[in-house]
């Protein structure tokens, strides 16, 4: 108890990493599910804030919020993988949401500095990651 509670690094900190990780993973997760569902619909209507076109940018953004968030939930290549969310959100926030009112902005800027903070911290002990690195014991 008294390691959980005053040690550097705890247990704590890795279920926080935790609890980080799978809630603003699968929270992202459930918001781009609609987003591939009904992918030929958005086709052509997306919006294309960085002039790539409509097609390409719902597919980047459909690869970050479903495919890249599906690995960050279970830990696997999770700094890699958080490098496309990053990027996601930061031009979610800043350039499609940039002119509009800081409510707006609000929720991609929460789910990137969550990003930024798991890319910074790692995936934690309890990640895909974690368990490959481990060391075998002979």
């Amino acid at each position: 108890m008294k390691q959980l509670l005053f040690s550097h690094k705890s247990v704590g900190t890795d279920i926080a990493l935790l609890i980080l990780r799978i809630g603003s993973g699968v929270l992202l997760f459930i918001h781009g599910l609609p987003k591939i569902m009904n992918f030929s619909e958005r086709l052509n209507s997306f919006a294309d804030p960085l002039g790539l076109g409509p097609a390409l940018s719902l597919q980047l953004v459909v690869f970050a919020e479903v495919f890249c968030t599906a690995l960050l939930v279970v830990g696997f290549m999770s700094r890699v993988v958080l490098i496309p969310l990053i990027i996601n959100m930061t031009v979610i926030t800043f350039i499609v949401h940039g002119s509009d009112p800081f409510g707006k902005q609000e929720l991609p800027l929460l789910y990137l500095i969550c990003f930024v903070t798991l890319i910074i911290a790692g995936p934690g002990k309890y990640s895909v990651d974690a368990q490959l690195l481990k060391k075998p014991r002979y």
